[in-house]
């Protein structure tokens, strides 16, 4: 994410997204009655005595559109704002959809700007240069790749290795080639850099580490293997709640918002220093007593929690706002939303 400038007339804050994390950052950002504008295509209708007016080919012009709806769609990764135009060449009023992408720049204006979202911003700033990593769960009859992006994982191929019945055609796989698709698979997602680790039962992984950094040294300069006693989507779950590879997971947002979920949970098990509800939690902030807070983004943008903030951030506290799209936001979720690390028992 790129933050190019602030309009004081507006209250706006020109962005840039660059990555579909920072789509999401967006996401999370607007709501309903935001000023957003961008450059976007509109055909104009010819005024013409007929009954039904000619269409004309889309012209290229700028619009502030007031949102009345935001999706955010992971499939085609764009993000979709539909509202009602307030300004522009043409159509005031009219309802027009906005379709912003990485690489388009817009601003986005709101009658008041809340902490969470400025520093929501600021984060994806932050994270901009933190690489994504690739996952490798395997066994020797199956594998699932997936990529951990900033707001959670995405599960990106599934593989059967076909060692066993009759569909396993030696001559047309050959020896390795569970192990070619594989990688094919993860050079078709993996960034310049990106760490890839592989995990699972038995001693496939170890076997596909080394056919890696033989077909592919480049791909495979960062890998890592880690024992799991499953594979799948489960057996990358079961890593990351272990804390197994922490040296990995700690340079991506997604390991250490599990990681802090994780030990909310274990403190909240042996009724340690910890807390969840938005009543306990702001009375533990009100106190001084909060260490961390724990925050799920779809709680950041349904309420103002700026007053429970500042009481953190006065007394130097850290805040993390959790995605809802990885399994330590479905167990935040659980506890209302909102939890905190303490300082001491209240």
């Amino acid at each position: 994410m790129r933050i190019i400038g602030r309009d004081q007339q507006s209250n706006g804050i020109k962005v840039m997204p660059e990555t579909d994390e920072d789509l999401w950052h967006l996401y999370n950002v607007l709501e309903e009655g935001d000023t957003v504008t961008a450059s976007t295509t509109r055909r104009e209708e010819k005024a013409a005595d007929k009954i039904r007016a000619e269409r004309t080919e889309k012209k290229r012009m700028t619009l502030g559109v007031r949102i009345e709806k935001v999706d955010f769609s992971e499939e085609d990764l764009r993000l979709k704002l539909l509202g009602t135009i307030e300004s522009g060449p043409q159509d005031i009023g009219q309802h027009h959809t906005l379709m912003i992408e990485p690489g388009d720049s817009l601003i986005v204006s709101k009658q008041k700007w809340r902490a969470t979202q400025v520093e929501r911003l600021e984060r994806a700033v932050r994270d901009t240069n933190k690489p994504r990593i690739v996952f490798v769960s395997l066994d020797q009859d199956e594998a699932t790749v997936a990529v951990l992006r900033q707001y959670g994982l995405k599960e990106m191929a599934f593989i059967r290795s076909g060692r066993s019945g009759k569909q396993y055609d030696e001559k047309r796989r050959g020896p390795d080639g569970y192990h070619e698709e594989i990688i094919s698979k993860v050079r078709a997602c993996a960034e310049k850099d990106m760490p890839v680790v592989l995990l699972g039962p038995g001693f496939e992984k170890e076997l596909l580490a080394e056919t890696g950094k033989s077909s592919d040294p480049d791909l495979f300069s960062r890998c890592y293997v880690y024992h799991t006693g499953q594979c799948g989507m489960a057996g990358i779950n079961e890593l990351m709640k272990a804390g197994m590879g922490a040296e990995v997971l700690r340079e991506s947002t997604v390991g250490a918002e599990m990681e802090a979920v994780e030990r909310l949970m274990t403190e909240i098990a042996r009724d340690g220093p910890a807390t969840y509800g938005q009543a306990e939690v702001s009375a533990a902030a009100s106190a001084g007593a909060v260490e961390t807070l724990l925050v799920l983004d779809s709680k950041v943008r349904e309420q103002d929690l700026d007053s429970v903030v500042r009481d953190v951030e006065s007394q130097r506290g850290s805040i993390l706002v959790i995605s809802s799209q990885h399994d330590a936001g479905k167990r935040l979720a659980a506890l209302g939303g909102i939890g905190a690390i303490l300082r001491y028992a209240v």
